[in-house]
C-alpha cells in the first residue's frame, strides 16, 4: 500500500456525535438480549487543548516495586511529538481515560477487523476470549466496527457473542489507514469508557493498537498467549513471553483505561456461531473533514499466493535444527506433500537456509492452531511453544527423551526424525491413497 502526504489546512475540529441509536432484538425475553436502549450522545471535542495528544505523559503509579515476581505493570505508551502518530492526532484532540477510585463496569470491547467486506478470522476468535471476561467480570461484551457499507457484517457480531455492537460506517475508513481509523476507535472509547479493549496482533490491529494507545494515554500489551482477569480488582492479566521468550510474564495495566491487548491470530478458538443471536446496534459519526486528513491512500497490492497460508493450515510438518541439514530437510517436504500439509519449521531451520520465513512457527513466526503439528527434530523451545501448543494433535519426533516439546505432545516419538520421517512418508501415504498397510509390506 502505498501512501502520500496532503497538504493539511487550519480549521476547527468538529465534534463526534453518536446520531443513530438501534436496537435488534428477535426476542425481548432472551436473557442474552440487551434490552436498554442507548441515548443519542455528543462529545465535542473542541474545547481541549490542540496539544494534549503530542505531548509525553509520564505515569504517576511506580512501575516497579523491586519484588522478583512475574507481575508487572505496563505504563502508558508515548509518542515523540514530531512523530507522524502525534501529527495524525492534532486534527481532534484527545486526553486520556482518567482511573477513577471506584471503576464501574464498562465492558470488554473487541475490534473487529475487516477488509472488504470480509472479518479477520482473529476477530471472532477474541469474540470467544472476551465473552469469557465478560461473564467473568458480570458486565457486557461489545464489539467495535469501522469501515464504509459495513451494514452486512453487524449481525455477525452478534452471533459470534457480542451484546452491543458500537459502529461507525464512513467513506472515509475504507480501505484502511492508521490515522482515520485511530480517531475513530479513541473517539468511541472517550465515549464510552470502556475497561478492556482487545485487538488482534495482524499488520493492521498492530498498527492500529499503539496509536490508540498513545492517544488515548494507556498500556498496550502485544502478543498475548493467554489472557484471564483478576475479579475482585478488574484488572486484564495478559500473559506473553519475556526475555527473549525465555519466562512468561503477567503484565498489569494498574490505573489506565482501557487495559488494551493484542493477540495473534489462532491462540484462541473460534467460537461457535449462533445464528439466531440479537444484540444492541449503536450507530456514530466520525465526524471528520476529508480535506484535514494528512494521508490518503493512492494505491493497493494485494499479495498474490501460489500457496496457502502457514496460520490456515489444517496439517503442518515442522522442521527444526535436529532433521540435520538442508539435505534432511526435504523429507519434511515430503511427508507434507504425501498427507497434504504445509511445511513448518524453527527459527533455527529458518536462519539456517532450510526453509523461508514465511514458514517459520513460533514467538518471532506464525502462530498455528492445525488439527495435525509433526514436530520433527525440534527441541520444544517456549519461543517454538508459544506458537504451535493449540494444535489439536501434536506429534513430535526428537532423539532427546527429555525435549521440552514432549511435555505439550500428543504422541511422542524417540529417535532420529531423518530416519522416521521417510518411514512416516511411506505409511501414511499409503494409507492416504489406499495402498498395503502395516504388516501387509516391510518399511
Amino acid at each position: 500500500m502505498t501512501a502520500k502526504k496532503k497538504k493539511q489546512p487550519k480549521a476547527p475540529p468538529s465534534a463526534f456525535t453518536e446520531k443513530t441509536v438501534q436496537s435488534i432484538t428477535d426476542n425481548p425475553e432472551s436473557s442474552d438480549t440487551p434490552t436498554a436502549l442507548y441515548s443519542e450522545n455528543t462529545t465535542d471535542n473542541s474545547t481541549m487543548p490542540d496539544n494534549r495528544s503530542t505531548k509525553a505523559f509520564k505515569d504517576s503509579s511506580n512501575p516497579t516495586d523491586g519484588s522478583k515476581n512475574s507481575v508487572s505493570d505496563r505504563g502508558p505508551a508515548t509518542a515523540p511529538e514530531s512523530s507522524p502518530i502525534a501529527k495524525a492526532h492534532e486534527q481532534i484532540p484527545i486526553e486520556s481515560i482518567e482511573a477513577p477510585k471506584n471503576l464501574p463496569a464498562h465492558g470488554v470491547w473487541v475490534y473487529i477487523e475487516q477488509l472488504q467486506g470480509e472479518v479477520a478470522p482473529v476477530s471472532w476468535e477474541l469474540m470467544g476470549v472476551g465473552r469469557q471476561l465478560a461473564d467473568k467480570l458480570n458486565c457486557p461484551l461489545s464489539g467495535v466496527l469501522l469501515g464504509h457499507d459495513i451494514q452486512p457484517l453487524t449481525e455477525l457480531a452478534f452471533q459470534y457473542g457480542a451484546d452491543t455492537l458500537y459502529a461507525i460506517d464512513d467513506p472515509m475508513l475504507e480501505p484502511y489507514t492508521n490515522e482515520c481509523h485511530s480517531i475513530a476507535l479513541v473517539q468511541l472509547c472517550q465515549a464510552h469508557h470502556p475497561e478492556i479493549l482487545l485487538i488482534g496482533a495482524t499488520t493492521t490491529g498492530r498498527d492500529l493498537s499503539g496509536s490508540v494507545a498513545t492517544a488515548l494515554r494507556t498500556g498496550l500489551t502485544a502478543d498475548c498467549t493467554q489472557l484471564d482477569v483478576d475479579v475482585d480488582n478488574r484488572k486484564l492479566l495478559q500473559t506473553r513471553p519475556a526475555f527473549g521468550g525465555n519466562i512468561l510474564a503477567t503484565i498489569l495495566c494498574r490505573d489506565r483505561w482501557p487495559q488494551m491487548a493484542t493477540v495473534r491470530p489462532r491462540v484462541f478458538p473460534e467460537p461457535e456461531k449462533q445464528p439466531h443471536r440479537r444484540g444492541a446496534l449503536v450507530w456514530s459519526d466520525l465526524g471528520l473533514d476529508p480535506s484535514r486528513t494528512v494521508m490518503e491512500v493512492v494505491d493497493r497490492i494485494l499479495d498474490e499466493r501460489t500457496e496457502g497460508y502457514l496460520d490456515e493450515a489444517d496439517i503442518i510438518i515442522a522442521g527444526g535444527r535436529g532433521i540435520g541439514s538442508k539435505e534432511n530437510f526435504r523429507y519434511v517436504e515430503e511427508l507434507a506433500q504425501a498427507i497434504g500439509g504445509m511445511i513448518g519449521a524453527s527459527r533455527p531451520a529458518v536462519e539456517s537456509g532450510w526453509a523461508p520465513y514465511s514458514h517459520q512457527v513460533g514467538q518471532t513466526g506464525f502462530t498455528v492452531r492445525p488439527k495435525l503439528y509433526i514436530a520433527a527434530g525440534i527441541s520444544g523451545a517456549i519461543q517454538h511453544l508459544v506458537g504451535m501448543q493449540n494444535s489439536d494433535v501434536i506429534v513430535a519426533i526428537n532423539k532427546d527423551p527429555d525435549a521440552p516439546i514432549f511435555r505439550v505432545a500428543t504422541y511422542g516419538i524417540v529417535g532420529d526424525a531423518a530416519t522416521i520421517l521417510p518411514a512416516l512418508t511411506l505409511e501414511l501415504g499409503a494409507r492416504m491413497h489406499g495402498g498395503p498397510l502395516g504388516n501387509e509390506r516391510q518399511l
